[in-house]
């Protein structure tokens, strides 16, 4: 078996070991960048890349993602979280304050289909996905020798209406607590509620249509049979409404009126893994925020 290294790579994480970052939505209204810059400034930290959006002005939603160095990140997170709450509950906010040397941890789930998981595992041997893959999980056994050349564990749990409920019972059992985000690369089974409400807003899936056309299965061959002019991939956060989640990227290329299934599912493989990937990046570099079933992306 070939094995695949992972290259060495000069990470942001390693670059910036006292980076963090904060993630805020709140309702909108004056004072809020002035707040949370006062802060940081007051705690010695410095600034170095900073973003905000309003959904409206007149009584929307506010959205920030900021970058910040703070000496001894490390020591005083706790500290830092913990005195931040009174202006998070002044402004009513939603927040997160993430340790950039803290890599996120990625577990894909995959069935026969291995194009959006391979372009994962090149991104990530490249050193391109600042993360840990730290488990494949799949119905089918195909991929097992090629996934384990990287030195990946792969979890082979088939899947039947039989044996569904134990099926998903061992997956979650497999991906555990420290896991997070979870990526359906093109993998062909119904989540249950149940586990998408253990990691939501954490479960990211591939569809392979521009939603919100063509939802469910065979969207290529709904997407032939219509006629369509342009074909594209959607990704986005699992919810208990099939294929219906917060859109966090979709892209499309034109087809032809002579373009068969086959053509359209050969030029739909390299939207879908092109798409896929970019949601996953940034995911992992806290660039999403979820306001009811939108994204804001800072990208």
């Amino acid at each position: 078996m070939e094995l695949h290294v992972k290259r060495e790579h000069s990470t942001s994480d390693e670059q910036h070991p006292n980076r963090a970052r904060m993630l805020i939505s709140c309702p909108d209204g004056p004072g809020i960048v002035a707040a949370v810059s006062r802060f940081l400034f007051d705690h010695g930290a410095n600034i170095v890349q900073s973003d905000q959006y309003t959904m409206d002005p007149s009584g929307g939603m506010f959205f920030m993602r900021i970058e910040f160095d703070l000496p001894e990140l490390e020591r005083r997170m706790e500290q830092l979280q913990a005195e931040f709450g009174s202006i998070a509950g002044q402004f009513q906010m939603n927040w997160q304050i993430f340790n950039v040397s803290h890599k996120k941890r990625l577990a894909i789930f995959v069935s026969k289909e291995d194009h959006c998981l391979v372009e994962l595992l090149w991104q990530w041997q490249a050193g391109d996905l600042d993360a840990d893959i730290a488990l494949v999980v799949s119905n089918h056994a195909d991929m097992k020798e090629y996934v384990e050349s990287f030195g990946i564990p792969y979890h082979h749990i088939p899947v039947t209406a039989d044996t569904k409920a134990e099926a998903e019972r061992r997956q979650l059992e497999a991906v555990g607590e420290d896991i997070d985000v979870i990526i359906l690369a093109r993998y062909m089974q119904i989540i249950s509620p149940s586990f998408i409400e253990h990691y939501k807003n954490r479960v990211i899936n591939i569809h392979h249509s521009f939603l919100p056309a063509f939802i469910g299965g065979n969207p290529y061959a709904q997407a032939y049979r219509r006629g369509v002019k342009i074909i594209g991939a959607t990704a986005h956060y699992v919810t208990e409404e099939l294929d219906g989640g917060p859109i966090i990227e979709q892209d499309v290329q034109r087809v032809s009126h002579g373009d068969d299934v086959g053509e359209l599912k050969r030029i739909g493989r390299t939207i879908e893994r092109v798409v896929l990937a970019r949601a996953v990046k940034w995911h992992i570099e806290d660039r999403i925020l979820v306001h009811q079933n939108k994204t804001v992306v800072f990208n």
